[in-house]
């Protein structure tokens, strides 16, 4: 089996942008899973550092409210957006 590694920034930022959709295809189905795989990714990477709800007052578990969150960036992950910022 190959083996091929990704970013961990960029696909936070990319569960992070299709959490916040609002469009037709942006269903519970649809964000509970990118739920499910960035918590994965992130609690096995040490980066976990929690989410936000888009909508406190939209939040019951199990609806779309409840799925559409924020995740939060480590200091790590911080560190490495400065750097990007700075050399940009």
């Amino acid at each position: 089996m190959s083996r091929k590694t990704i970013d961990v920034l960029m696909l936070l930022k990319w569960a992070n942008k299709n959490l916040a959709r609002e469009d037709e295809f942006a269903t519970v189905d649809f964000k509970s899973g990118i739920c499910t795989m960035i918590d994965m990714v992130l609690l096995e990477t040490g980066n976990y550092e929690g989410f936000g709800f888009q909508n406190n007052d939209d939040s019951a578990t199990g609806t779309l409210g409840y799925y559409s969150r924020i995740y939060l960036y480590s200091d790590k992950m911080r560190k490495v957006c400065n750097k990007q910022l700075r050399s940009a």
